[in-house]
């Protein structure tokens, strides 16, 4: 992997006027260019190279070439090898409007600086070693986290607690290379047997170890992507008020009138700290009107797609889901609202859970103040999102393809001890394993994989 150490500036706070805008530059240059463009009060030139590091000083910026003063800043210096980038690296802080940091960047690059691509204040972090790829992946994470959930699952994976899992498992299985190679090597001590089956012992628990991080990526996904919920039922049963209900505000049209909703409505709402994708949709009933027709389509389309259905069902009705509607419906996936509980009686009640056997059933009355709170519930506890807010959690794609692969080949292992195969065998699927694992941290990862994920970064990262 190719490093260099020119120096580079970017605009590091989003685009848009503000109160607050921040260039950053890094490199082994940036002390002598932030030189040529900082002054402090009384005019005086202050050479930001004699500042103490990690020190901030008031004064302004001017334009090398012409003198003009462009801002009033605080100037921040720090010494590598303690920064960001172990680099280098001073930071303008600057008043926040366009035109202001857009004339400061020129003038840093007036002074032999370069404009720095997308993530690559970050991508210097990785290459120095301040942080492995996973650890930078995070970095996009937590910037991009709209949730509480988000957040601490990236920040985990920042802190380094996903890398030094995988590393463990890691250094588990080229430890056992290690025996192996040591016995393909030295045939005369024939120890194949009994590094075969001390690799057999010590693979089945990597691959426990693994299989139960892998079993985390469907929370990681709800986590990253939410959790796409929809909301199902007869028409009139109260779909749109349990979607208003949730969501805190009047987002559906509810009215006594059936077949209002004609079209999937959907809505992202935050569970207590995961994301929710609530999707409304036409009540489904066999019907004549050729737009509700379209929109009974949608629904059952939204229902194949989703994560969780919501079948809400009104207790005071006899127009209930037959068998055939409601049993096309997976159970592992399907909760059953009985809405209207206010306007049944108990018997009622419990002729539809009856009805609905097998099934989790919720009862609420959508009129109450808090009769979404028992749904509200269910669905937090149907994510399972809460099991591994602390813990180790895989959310990135990418992770996720290199973990199976990685379990792949230590399951080849198995299956070559079994079948007593050749040590040469058993090696190759090692190295095959611990190099996939190295590719989630880094330590393997080709040129191509690593400039692709610092090109998804926002430009100043």
């Amino acid at each position: 992997m190719i490093y260099t150490d020119d120096t580079i500036a970017a605009i590091s706070t989003p685009s848009g006027s503000g109160g607050i805008g921040i260039v950053r530059i890094s490199g082994s240059d940036a002390f002598d260019a932030a030189d040529k463009l900082f002054f402090t009060p009384n005019n005086k030139k202050t050479a930001v190279s004699s500042m103490k590091t990690h020190t901030i000083k008031h004064g302004w910026i001017r334009d090398p070439k012409t003198g003009e003063t462009v801002d009033e800043c605080l100037l921040s210096k720090m010494d590598a090898p303690a920064t960001y980038t172990r680099e280098n690296v001073v930071e303008i802080n600057c008043h926040g409007g366009i035109a202001v940091m857009k004339k400061i960047l020129e003038a840093v690059y007036s002074t032999g600086v370069r404009p720095a691509e997308p993530g690559e204040f970050t991508k210097r972090a990785f290459l120095s070693g301040r942080i492995d790829l996973s650890e930078a992946e995070a970095v996009m994470d937590v910037i991009n986290a709209d949730t509480e959930l988000a957040r601490r699952a990236a920040q985990n994976q920042l802190s380094g607690v996903l890398s030094d899992k995988i590393e463990e498992i890691r250094k588990k299985i080229t430890g056992f290379l290690a025996e192996t190679e040591v016995s393909i090597d030295y045939p005369e001590y024939d120890a194949d047997e009994e590094v075969k089956e001390f690799t057999f012992e010590g693979v089945i628990e990597a691959e426990k170890e693994l299989s139960d991080l892998l079993n985390t990526a469907s929370h990681g996904r709800i986590i990253r992507e939410g959790l796409r919920v929809v909301i199902a039922g007869k028409p009139n049963a109260g779909k749109s008020s349990l979607l208003n209900a949730l969501a805190g505000h009047d987002r559906a049209i509810v009215t006594d009138v059936p077949g209002t909703t004609r079209d999937t409505i959907e809505e992202a709402v935050d569970f207590d700290g995961f994301p929710v994708i609530l999707t409304d949709t036409a009540g489904i009933r066999e019907t004549e009107d050729l737009v509700e027709k379209i929109g009974v389509s949608r629904s059952r389309d939204a229902i194949a797609e989703s994560d969780l259905i919501l079948l809400v069902t009104d207790a005071s009705s006899e127009d209930i889901p037959d068998a055939e509607e409601f049993e096309s419906f997976p159970k592992d996936k399907t909760m059953i609202v009985i809405n209207k509980t206010d306007l049944s009686d108990r018997g009622r009640i419990n002729a539809l859970k009856e009805h609905f056997k097998g099934y989790r059933c919720i009862e609420t009355s959508l009129l109450k103040k808090d009769g979404s709170q028992p749904v509200f519930e269910a669905v937090k506890d149907f994510s399972g999102v809460f099991k591994h807010k602390d813990g180790v959690i895989l959310t990135n794609t990418r992770h996720i393809d290199l973990a199976q692969k990685a379990l792949s080949y230590m399951r080849n292992v198995k299956k070559s001890i079994e079948e007593k195969r050749p040590l040469d065998c058993i090696s190759f699927d090692l190295w095959q394993c611990a190099n996939t694992l190295g590719e989630i941290t880094g330590q393997n990862a080709g040129e191509d994989v690593i400039n692709e994920i610092f090109s998804r970064f926002c430009l100043g990262k």
